[in-house]
């Protein structure tokens, strides 16, 4: 395990030397580094002589730093700074879930450094459009009064929600604005998935723009995209985008 230090916060990461374009991993929502996904990948990265990256954000697995005290934006500039201090050159982000949503940040905002993207059901504005939207009255109320909601989770613990994620993500949404994508970019979306909706996965392709975008959805597949076809199929996808390069000048 490396670490970095971020405004007094230990991030924790695991880099795999290898050629370019390296690719990333980015995790989801409280999951970290060491998740099925990540180590799948980083074994297929290392097998094919590919650079790789891992990192767990502030408060999430290994890093320092309170997991409640976070937001979507100090999630965002973690992945940043720890792509910054451990890679070189264009990389391809793969994005899971939470870190779909930061993985499409990055590249709309530095697409020089990103040479393609793939996500795995990607969770774009979800503190707005998932969390906000499906509080109760009286959730919002609690939420202003006392600051957190718990919010039952499929994945152990309820998910502490609080107020500050909420209104802090609301600066960091990427589907009320332009997307631009300028480089080749698969979203992978399961039909069963109980967390991010089919409706979302298109949403997304809609409004991105780019000229090499492509939804694969998978019949009954569910959130976690972990089974061993599943995982062939990120796979795939990542050789796709490092084959087809990038295609418009940024």
């Amino acid at each position: 395990m490396q670490t970095i230090t971020r405004h007094g916060h230990r991030l924790a990461y695991h880099a795999t030397e290898g050629r370019g374009p390296g690719l990333v991993f980015l995790g989801g929502f409280k999951s970290d580094m060491n998740g099925t996904k990540a180590i799948a990948l980083e074994n297929w990265a290392r097998a094919n002589g590919r650079a790789f990256l891992r990192l767990d954000y502030s408060g999430h697995g290994q890093s320092g730093g309170s997991f409640e005290a976070g937001s979507i934006g100090d999630w965002l500039e973690d992945a940043r700074a720890v792509i910054a201090h451990a890679t070189t050159g264009p990389q391809i982000l793969v994005g899971s879930s939470m870190g779909g949503w930061i993985a499409l940040t990055i590249a709309r905002d530095d697409p020089d450094r990103v040479a393609g993207l793939v996500t795995i059901a990607a969770a774009p504005d979800f503190t707005e459009d998932g969390f906000w939207a499906g509080f109760t009255e009286t959730e919002r109320v609690q939420l202003f009064e006392t600051g957190r909601v718990a919010v039952p989770s499929d994945y152990g613990d309820p998910y502490i929600i609080t107020r500050h994620l909420i209104e802090e993500g609301r600066s960091r949404l990427v589907l009320r604005d332009p997307l631009p994508l300028p480089m080749p970019v698969r979203f992978l979306q399961g039909t069963a998935d109980a967390d991010v909706s089919v409706e979302t996965a298109i949403r997304l392709l809609e409004h991105a723009d780019g000229p090499d975008m492509r939804l694969t959805l998978v019949d009954g597949a569910d959130h976690r995209f972990s089974t061993d076809d599943l995982l062939r199929l990120v796979e795939a996808s990542v050789e796709e985008v490092t084959a087809r390069g990038r295609h418009v000048a940024t």
